[in-house]
């Protein structure tokens, strides 16, 4: 019998929370969730209608997509971000985002002896696109402590889930250039870059600032789950250097992966209308605003979190304690040891639940 790919994978650390889960739920006026950020607005009437409008579509979509829906990904670039030059050949939609994180390193061919970096502080399903491809990886911040090793890909994520740590212009550039004088591929994982609230603005690593220009050996992946509501829809896109668009191209045609036709209809509305995303970053603002508040009444630390739809939040106790804390209190949230050992005095706190929900958290915490 061939070895199992799960025996490769990490545990799902979701699972591990189902007793604190359970604890929460015991609390009299019921379990507040905030240990996961999945959108509970209504997603946008303009993008209900462009796709109710598109469900006639009886004929295979092609994988790369309608030329409209790769457009309007490259004008949304440009207007909202200063993405300069990207053309149709460079942008790619894709079903979700965390399916294009898990499969890229396998789709460009990595696998054993290759080496994958990841930030020390990340989203697991870096993690898990590495192992699946039988690649090695490595979690730091510091690409100068690999010393001479050159790695295959380099994951950056700016603004970062879960610190919401707002990455410079300078320092996306500094890690651009480290990974083309070694040939390294570098993938920036962009899905909160509308959800900013303090300091400097985040940037793509597409702006000719931080790629010079160029789109060499740089791509960029792209959700409209959390600008748009959309999670259900599965909408997101990579683009970057046409030469490695098109390698995943190539891939994904063998194996079918097609976005399908009334959500790419739907992803256009999307991209194309700046309003809904402006109405939803009020929501979520006023949201943050009571819990920071609240966090920090209640004697918590708030590090980071000037992006992203989190709040990265301690009180110098091992994480699980905060957890338990948190779930005496009928609050259910997520330990920093989910992103990694750097975050084991940390809990991160999404603030995309109901305005009923965050203000019942809020009540709770004082």
């Amino acid at each position: 019998m061939p070895d199992l790919v799960s025996a490769r994978l990490p545990d799902f650390p979701w699972d591990s929370l189902s007793a604190y889960a359970e604890r929460a739920r015991q609390h009299p006026d019921g379990l507040v969730d905030l240990s996961i950020g999945t959108p509970v607005d209504p997603t946008p009437e303009v993008v209900q209608k462009a796709l109710a409008a598109a469900t006639d579509a009886p004929g295979y979509p092609t994988t790369i997509g309608r030329p409209e829906t790769r457009q309007a990904a490259v004008d949304w670039l440009a207007r909202r971000f200063g993405v300069t030059g990207l053309g149709l050949d460079g942008v790619l939609p894709t079903i979700g985002s965390k399916e294009l994180i898990a499969t890229l390193p396998s789709y460009l061919g990595l696998g054993e002896g290759d080496l994958v970096v990841y930030p020390e502080l990340a989203y697991p399903t870096y993690e898990v696109g590495a192992r699946l491809a039988g690649a090695r990886a490595v979690a730091t911040d510091s690409l100068t402590s690999l010393g001479p090793e050159t790695p295959a890909l380099v994951w950056v994520n700016s603004p970062s889930n879960p610190t919401g740590r707002v990455l410079p212009a300078e320092h996306l550039k500094k890690m651009v250039d480290w990974c083309r004088e070694r040939g390294a591929i570098l993938v920036s994982d962009e899905c909160y870059l509308e959800e900013a609230w303090e300091g400097t603005p985040p940037v793509s690593v597409l702006h000719p600032d931080v790629c010079g220009g160029s789109y060499d050996g740089v791509l960029s992946v792209h959700s409209l789950s959390k600008r748009s509501n959309l999670a259900g829809y599965r909408c997101a896109f990579v683009a970057g250097d046409p030469a490695l668009v098109a390698e995943l191209l190539a891939v994904r045609k063998n194996l079918g992966l097609i976005l399908p036709a009334p959500q790419q209809a739907a992803m256009v509305a999307a991209l194309d209308d700046d309003a809904h995303v402006a109405e939803q970053h009020a929501r979520y603002a006023a949201r943050r605003a009571k819990l920071k508040a609240a966090l920090t009444a209640a004697g918590f630390t708030i590090d980071h979190s000037e992006a992203a739809l989190y709040l990265w939040t301690t009180r110098g106790e091992p994480a699980l304690d905060t957890v338990s804390w948190f779930a005496d209190r009928g609050i259910l949230v997520a330990p920093g040891t989910f992103y990694g050992t750097a975050g084991a005095q940390h809990v991160r706190i999404a603030f995309t639940a109901t305005d009923e929900s965050v203000d019942a958290a809020v009540a709770r915490l004082s």
